[in-house]
């Protein structure tokens, strides 16, 4: 496609784009799980350039596959362009997306409707073969002239991650060069109706991974083994891989973050987990659960660790509701026994999107340090977490719930259950 054929899809009238009704729900629930992919591409750029409109910006160079994801659909060697900044998609406010592509890849992409032109890459390689002073120029000046045919005078350009060689070969050129993560993570913050579809597709995909891990425990398995298992269902489910390696037993449980091992897990521990999956379409989903191992009955002191978890993550999905301020949420989140707060969950919730996102709310302790104010708003996807766990202790109990901010108040996303021994229900 040349670029004299661009189009924009924020340009479209909202009719031009088809709409697929999501599937009937026999149980009732009223998230979606059917969606139009042009107009979930669409949606999400809109977004984007919305956000460049009010924020000033002439263009953006993405470099992060999750941002390159967002804004066309496009995806390609995801991993390994993670650790390699060399794949690059240039979104005007106004005018052609451009792909900048590994060689050989470009038709991948070029069939999607958000990308107008792909060119090879000009820092492919540049970093492994030592050229980075050899292919900073060439990118700056091409940038700087695709800024002066398309932006109209405007120099502000924003990179959400890049080498530091990169962006001085921008202000090189006469540009003014803006880190623009944190304000793409704040346009993605609220989710499209077709977002949410994927969100809730991933998170199916995700329950049925954990369910085969729950099936699977036993004692004489290894952590490892029970990883494997979710991670293969994962990805026969649709999904894309896994963020974490957070699945522990026994006194790994405490304290938390520890990940799969080779440790053989024995009868009457606990096995707990966090997904921290990218599902399938690349939408994250991200519940923990925590299971008692055997056919004997949790002690009591397990099921007292289990029972606080459950209680902090209903009581703080309880309070939250649309309009509440993130400061007011960690004023009014449960309020953990002081012999756990060594051991406290960094976050009483984070968004969920592509990846954890934003808003992050840190504990009331904690706030000034790691959070910053805001409001929750309708749209917004978000986890809400609980590790309980004491300093000299053996066990460990993760909890998590994924949930979407309505209109009203949640409607869970995570529907999986709670181990019924543990809470004390089992009959």
């Amino acid at each position: 496609m040349s670029i004299v054929e661009f189009k924009t899809l924020s340009n479209q009238e909202p009719d031009a784009v088809r709409v697929v009704p999501s599937a009937p729900m026999a149980n009732g629930d009223s998230i979606p799980t059917a969606f139009d992919p042009i107009q979930l591409r669409g949606g999400r750029m809109s977004r984007l350039k919305n956000m460049m409109k009010e924020k000033g910006y002439g263009a953006l160079v993405l470099f992060d596959p999750n941002n390159q994801r967002y804004a066309t659909g496009s995806r390609n060697m995801f991993g390994y362009f993670l650790r390699n900044s060399s794949r690059y998609i240039f979104v005007p406010e106004k005018g052609p997306v451009i792909l900048f592509e590994y060689p050989g890849s470009a038709h991948l992409s070029t069939w999607l409707e958000t990308i107008d032109e792909a060119r090879t890459s000009k820092v492919v390689w540049s970093a492994v073969n030592q050229r980075d002073n050899l292919s900073s120029d060439p990118f700056g000046i091409e940038i700087a002239e695709l800024m002066r045919t398309y932006c109209s005078g405007n120099k502000r350009i924003g990179l959400d991650r890049c080498a530091l060689n990169l962006a001085r070969s921008l202000e090189a050129q006469g540009l003014e060069v803006m880190d623009c993560m944190q304000d793409t993570l704040h346009c993605r913050r609220i989710k499209t109706p077709e977002e949410i579809a994927c969100l809730a597709q991933s998170m199916a995909g995700c329950e049925a991974a954990v369910a085969e891990v729950e099936a699977a425990i036993k004692p004489g398995m290894r952590e490892t083994d029970l990883f494997a298992i979710l991670y293969g269902e994962v990805i026969r489910q649709g999904g894309e891989f896994i963020e974490t390696r957070l699945l522990s037993s026994g006194p790994r449980t405490n304290p938390w973050f520890n990940e799969a091992s080779d440790r053989v897990i024995r009868p009457g521990e606990l096995v707990a987990l966090d997904t921290d999956t990218i599902g399938c379409h690349g939408y994250y989903s991200d519940f923990s659960r925590t299971f008692h191992v055997g056919s004997g009955r949790p002690t009591g002191y397990q099921q007292s660790l289990y029972q606080m978890a459950y209680d902090q993550v209903h009581h703080n999905m309880d309070i939250l509701k649309p309009g509440m301020s993130y400061l007011e949420i960690a004023e009014q989140a449960w309020k953990i026994p002081e012999r756990f707060l060594d051991r406290r969950y960094p976050s009483i919730i984070h968004g969920v999107g592509m990846h954890g996102e934003t808003p992050l709310v840190a504990h009331h302790m904690d706030f000034e340090k790691f959070s910053k104010n805001g409001i929750l708003e309708p749209g917004m996807v978000v986890s809400v977490e609980s590790y309980i766990g004491e300093v000299g202790a053996a066990d460990g109990v993760k909890l998590e719930e994924e949930v979407l901010i309505t209109e009203t108040g949640i409607e869970k996303m995570s529907r999986y259950p709670f181990d019924e021994k543990l809470l004390g229900t089992a009959r």
